[in-house]
């Protein structure tokens, strides 16, 4: 099956603190990889490490076996960050536009009322100024942009951040379909039950090093959880 990210010994050094210790990551192509870890524990370091963002002290990444510090790599990458906020001066309805735009994507409008509508994303809503949108709402926003983008390949930093109940579960159908298409998700979440829903794969950072990297039902097994949560917590504290 083909890698979509690998990360080989990554390490990410801020003054004397080291956030990503000889990192190894490997992302195959149609799967979702849940990257959990508490907050601080590095995760959007990674993911912003991953999309050249921030520089890398040693080690190597690779996006569809280009090197990441290359443009082309992240031709077909979509991209959620953390704190998602997007410009204030556009209407949410423009910045979706402008978005598709830059990802060069082609969507008419049903396809973009689909969406919105499978994120429950009020129309009238989204014809107001972005800075007048709740957390929520903006969120919502950015979603829907990655959801449109026509991308194979999506990252997503807490891509559930901020959002209610609801929206979660009519998210995680949209990611379904996505799935059904063959998409590769990258996601982050401190939500252990997220990943346990959703993730084909799941990789534990904590400490600046992976302490855990595979399927949710060996992760249990390996650390005698009945669910990611109890393993999670033995994970870690038994290190």
């Amino acid at each position: 099956m083909n890698m979509i990210i690998e990360c080989r010994q990554v390490v990410k050094q801020y003054a004397a603190r080291r956030v990503l210790d000889k990192v190894d990551i490997n992302v195959k192509q149609g799967e979702f990889f849940g990257l959990v870890g508490m907050n601080g524990s590095g995760k959007s370091t990674l993911i912003k490490a991953i999309l050249d963002l921030i520089g890398i002290d040693a080690g190597a990444i690779t996006i569809h076996d280009i090197s990441h510090r290359k443009v082309s790599s992240r031709e077909n990458v979509a991209y959620l960050p953390d704190r998602f906020s997007p410009p204030a001066h556009l209407r949410g309805l423009d910045f979706i536009q402008y978005m598709l735009r830059l990802h060069g994507s082609q969507r008419d409008q049903q396809q973009i009322e689909n969406v919105l509508d499978g994120l429950d994303l009020d129309k009238s809503v989204i014809k107001e100024s972005v800075n007048k949108l709740s957390k929520g709402m903006t969120q919502k926003l950015g979603l829907a942009s990655c959801l449109l983008s026509g991308k194979t390949l999506l990252i997503l930093d807490e891509p559930m951040s901020g959002l209610d109940p609801r929206a979660r579960v009519l998210f995680k159908q949209q990611l379904a379909l996505l799935k059904q298409q063959g998409a590769t998700v990258f996601f982050s979440s401190h939500v252990l039950a997220d990943i346990e829903e959703m993730a084909d794969t799941m990789a534990v950072l904590h400490n600046s090093k992976i302490y855990y990297s595979g399927t949710p039902e060996n992760f249990k097994q390996q650390f005698k959880g009945e669910n990611v949560e109890q393993a999670y917590m033995n994970c870690i504290e038994n290190k």
